[in-house]
């Protein structure tokens, strides 16, 4: 077993709440998010791997715990989204209104291609480490990565797809 290193989770800190304000898109969640996740990665610190990537391995975590979230509240709470809305501010510039376009459009997509997106786009994460942290393979990251980038695109750029019906018969 290996001893906790309180400055290494410190030093962390920042980071992970970044990508959990990311995921969740408000503060508040996004702060019990890295509590969370840092209770469970105390609790479950004998488990980790010697030598392993410390931030991946919270990453890991942290977007588990947003998902498991995520499926609980949908089950339960599906209300309580409505609750959550913040009041809109008149746009001062241009940039203010991009980048509202752009959070609106993350917002958009899936809880698993945002969560990629973010990862590679914001925290500057390798592939590799992003499928060590979610736990799938390579190609499952790079799929997500390029469908997320391309609705991504499509959103921004006014052309939301139109979903495809199926009939069912």
């Amino acid at each position: 077993m290996h001893d906790i290193d309180d400055d290494e989770l410190r030093t962390l800190l920042p980071q992970l709440r970044r990508f959990a304000l990311g995921l969740t898109r408000d503060a508040h969640a996004a702060d019990d998010l890295v509590q969370s996740c840092m209770e469970r990665a105390l609790l479950k610190w004998h488990s980790r791997s010697i030598g392993g990537n410390l931030y991946s391995w919270l990453c890991s975590i942290l977007y588990r715990l947003f998902i498991d979230g995520k499926r609980h509240s949908a089950r339960i709470n599906r209300w309580l989204d409505c609750l959550h809305d913040e009041p809109e501010l008149a746009p001062s510039a241009e940039d203010t209104l991009q980048a509202r376009t752009s959070l609106a459009a993350l917002e958009q997509l899936p809880p698993d291609q945002r969560a990629v997106l973010l990862l590679v786009s914001i925290e500057g994460m390798s592939y590799q480490d992003i499928a060590a942290t979610l736990d799938v393979p390579i190609g499952t990251v790079m799929s997500r990565l390029s469908r997320a980038r391309k609705a991504f695109r499509s959103i921004t750029d006014g052309d939301t797809p139109q979903p495809v019906l199926r009939i069912a018969r």
